[in-house]
């Protein structure tokens, strides 16, 4: 069989990816606005799914609705290449803060991206797989696709994240959780308080158990969390006390140690006060992001072709369950400044960031460098077999 002819000049081709893309300008501003005007929580994001999915099928991509077992993730495909290229779409909002995350601007930026590049999929050897992917505030979202086997055949994935600065080379710290609930006995507190076991009281010998293994702690570790119950009234000593917990480790390997010393610390506080504990993980682990260096570079020059700053160096400093995606398919996670360095995701003020004119130039740029990243990957394959 005849191979296909090479592609056209990359220099060509990004040209006429960014026409395209600033074509869709007053459509994909308006998405990322109403995405962010109706913000919707993990697994309930059943509006801004739609919106995405309604956007790509206009525009012909064939869209999948829900998709891969969960009701707000959509999977929309265009081209027919031997190259998978999955563009990854979060749109969920925080409890009480809205868009505070700017996951408006990832979904907006990610539709833009494909319909930058559908015109040109064929011709760069490229199928365009834009996934939905619900749920990463709280949930694990990409955990449960990968599960369902929404990446399999992707050759590379890719998204963008707004932030206070511009960072290519992103990585993030591993995440497991951690629910809580201890059940003791209740009681008179004047009455007959030896016949009691409290619960909350298991809960605060745990607390101070992990005060006291922070000392022990690598750095890079995290243990936090919040209590969610802890008795009703004064005059009972309460019979059940819950928190919600998260541990973070800088690598995957690590987190498995860290849960069972933090786990220890719940332990024992059911065993000094004579109380049951019922520890649950209420969703999938996210992994550490490990983003793949050749993407990272490709991002790194069109980041700079676009005019943007330039980008930070950094440690971990979040969690992503696109961590988890990188574990498995090469991928990218790079950060866009939105606000300046003013304020930062999980802030009031960084949702009002989040339709800023910094914001609607982030997802134009993420839009165009994802594009333009993916044609780099093509290209670079295609030279593989053409030659130079």
């Amino acid at each position: 069989m005849t191979p296909a002819p090479a592609p056209r000049p990359l220099a060509d081709l990004k040209s006429a990816i960014r026409e395209r893309v600033s074509g869709h300008t007053e459509e994909l501003l308006a998405l990322s606005h109403r995405i962010h005007g109706h913000p919707e929580t993990a697994f309930a994001e059943h509006r801004a799914a739609a919106w995405c999915a309604e956007a790509l099928r206009a525009h012909g991509f064939a869209v999948t609705a829900p998709a891969h077992g969960l009701e707000t993730a959509f999977r929309a495909t265009a081209g027919s290449g031997p190259l998978t290229v999955a563009i990854a779409c979060e749109y969920d909002a925080l409890p009480g803060l809205g868009h505070a995350c700017g996951h408006n601007l990832i979904a907006a930026a990610g539709v833009g991206a494909a319909l930058g590049l559908a015109p040109y999929a064929d011709e760069l050897g490229l199928t365009v797989r834009v996934l939905g992917t619900p749920a990463e505030e709280r949930g694990a979202g990409k955990a449960l696709l990968l599960d369902a086997g929404a990446f399999d055949g992707v050759d590379a994935a890719m998204m963008v994240h707004p932030c206070p600065f511009d960072l290519a080379d992103f990585r993030s710290f591993a995440l497991g959780t951690l629910s809580v609930t201890y059940t003791g006995r209740a009681a008179h507190p004047s009455l007959n308080p030896h016949e009691g076991r409290n619960a909350a009281d298991a809960l605060t010998v745990a607390q101070v158990a992990l005060g006291l293994l922070r000392q022990h702690l690598p750095s890079e570790w995290r243990v936090h969390g919040i209590t969610t119950a802890a008795g009703t009234a004064p005059n009972t000593i309460p019979d059940r006390a819950t928190a919600e917990y998260e541990i973070r480790a800088s690598a995957a390997e690590d987190l498995a140690e860290l849960r069972e010393r933090v786990e220890a610390c719940f332990r024992a506080g059911a065993l000094a006060t004579g109380c049951e504990v019922a520890l649950e993980r209420p969703e999938p682990d996210y992994l550490d992001f490990r983003g793949d260096p050749a993407l990272t570079g490709y991002w790194r020059r069109n980041a700079r072709a676009l005019g943007r700053p330039e980008p930070v160096e950094r440690p971990p400093f979040a969690c992503t369950d696109m961590g988890n995606v990188s574990h498995v398919v090469p991928s990218i996670h790079p950060v866009l400044d939105i606000s300046g360095g003013v304020c930062g995701p999980h802030e009031a003020e960084f949702a009002e960031a989040a339709v800023s004119p910094a914001a609607d130039r982030a997802v134009l740029d993420g839009a165009v460098g994802m594009a333009w990243t993916a044609a780099d990957f093509a290209f670079a394959k295609s030279r593989a077999v053409y030659g130079a």
